[in-house]
């Protein structure tokens, strides 16, 4: 069996939900066990996205400009001129992904790195959006780990359990 085979997430975990007015904040805590820097690159490198985000860059996302940012997996890939907004390596990273913004914080935690996602994001799509990251966060760490099993998007992520977690998130935010 191939370590993306035998790939399971484990419980939902790490998430929470804040809210300003109308605008609601899906917020994703991981610790990984690799540095800052190694974790930079995999957030800001076309090569490295094309391994564990749901999107592909065209250029990398390492400085302030604009960007295109496609889809993957979805039946019409859907551009998105984009603009990162601030890039501080390795400890700050902000830009638009269609209306929403993402924000990635980059904490030294011992060896490792404490990384925290902010995404704003429709009410009704954040148990879905939690499952989805939940997934990607973890194919990024086995990518830095240099086990890497691939990308999972859209409807392949079905058949990882990407439904438990999303019934999982909603009941654990309240959603």
């Amino acid at each position: 069996m191939s370590n993306r085979e035998s790939y399971r997430p484990g419980p939902a975990a790490g998430a929470k939900v804040q809210k300003d007015g109308d605008r609601w904040t899906l917020v994703l805590v991981r610790e990984l066990r690799h540095s800052p820097d190694k974790v930079w690159q995999a957030l800001t490198d076309p090569a490295s996205l094309r391994e564990w985000a749901p999107f592909d860059a065209d250029h990398s996302l390492a400085s302030v400009g604009p960007v295109k940012l496609s889809t993957v997996g979805t039946p019409t890939p859907q551009v998105s001129e984009t603009q990162v907004t601030r890039a501080d390596p390795p400890n700050l990273l902000e830009y638009r992904w269609g209306e929403n913004d993402l924000r990635w914080q980059l904490e030294a935690l011992g060896d490792g790195t404490r990384l925290t996602l902010w995404h704003n994001i429709d009410r009704n799509f954040i148990s879905m959006g939690a499952a989805g990251w939940h997934i990607c966060l973890d194919v990024l760490d086995r990518l830095l780990a240099d086990d890497p099993i691939g990308r999972i998007v859209a409807g392949e992520a079905m058949k990882f359990e990407w439904p438990r977690l999303n019934a999982e998130y909603a009941k654990q935010l309240g959603l």
